[in-house]
């Protein structure tokens, strides 16, 4: 019985350490974000709501690095909201010849949000309504008819949609990195990696890119919440970031 206790009250401090290292490192990333968008002032000035659904510090200041570094010119964002207008207001104005194009699984919340926030003439906003598909055995939420947009290809992926799944959550990214081969350069971002979910799915991903011989660096960047980024040659520098 004491022994229990003893171990219950250990496991419970290595928790809470684990939680406090997390928010630690996520007060440092917010800094380190703040910096990276000084001199920048439309960025500046965006009201943007960081962290819990939509991403955290982390994620955005490796997003920044990556538009400001390679200012991509096609991006696909799976998943309307935060980003969204960060994407936005960034092409309108230091990547005037940027398209983007963001897929949204609920014409509700496309609706809210632009009531809310005017997004600018290069980002289009694609609803596909949410779907329950069958991957390996398990029920995982998808885009209905994203096969519409698979054969196209980006510069840029950010995989933030839609809802997640406990297994391979997001899991539709895959049916466009089937159209991708060698020759093609690119960078993939799959927010929320601590999740069971998005790991399955980074781990189709890397398997994928051996079998089409696709050469690929990979980084892990984490702060209260994870992400994983996949990079071509040409891009290999966002892992490093």
């Amino acid at each position: 019985m004491f022994k229990r206790i003893i171990k219950t009250i250990i496991d419970e401090n290595r928790r809470l350490h684990q939680e406090n290292k997390a928010h630690l490192k996520e007060l440092e990333w917010a800094n380190i974000y703040h910096d990276s968008i000084r001199g920048k002032k439309e960025l500046q000035n965006l009201s943007l709501n960081i962290g819990r659904w939509a991403g955290n510090y982390t994620f955005f200041y490796i997003l920044n690095r990556i538009l400001t570094d390679y200012k991509p010119n096609s991006i696909i964002e799976l998943g309307l909201g935060e980003s969204s207008k960060f994407i936005s207001v960034f092409i309108e104005n230091y990547s005037k010849d940027t398209s983007h194009l963001i897929i949204e699984e609920s014409s509700d919340w496309r609706d809210s949000f632009n009531s809310n926030f005017k997004l600018f003439q290069n980002s289009k906003i694609e609803v596909c309504n949410l779907v329950t598909k069958q991957v390996r055995g398990v029920e995982t939420n998808g885009y209905d008819q994203i096969e519409n947009f698979t054969n196209s290809k980006f510069d840029l992926y950010i995989v933030d949609g839609p809802l997640g799944s406990l297994n391979y959550s997001r899991y539709d990214i895959l049916k466009f990195v089937e159209n991708l081969g060698a020759s093609d350069d690119f960078i993939i971002i799959v927010d929320d990696y601590h999740r069971n979910g998005e790991k399955e799915t980074a781990n189709e991903l890397a398997t994928l890119f051996d079998a089409k011989k696709i050469k690929i660096n990979t980084a892990v960047y984490a702060g209260v919440k994870s992400l994983i980024v996949f990079a071509t040659e040409k891009y290999k520098y966002a892992t490093s970031f």
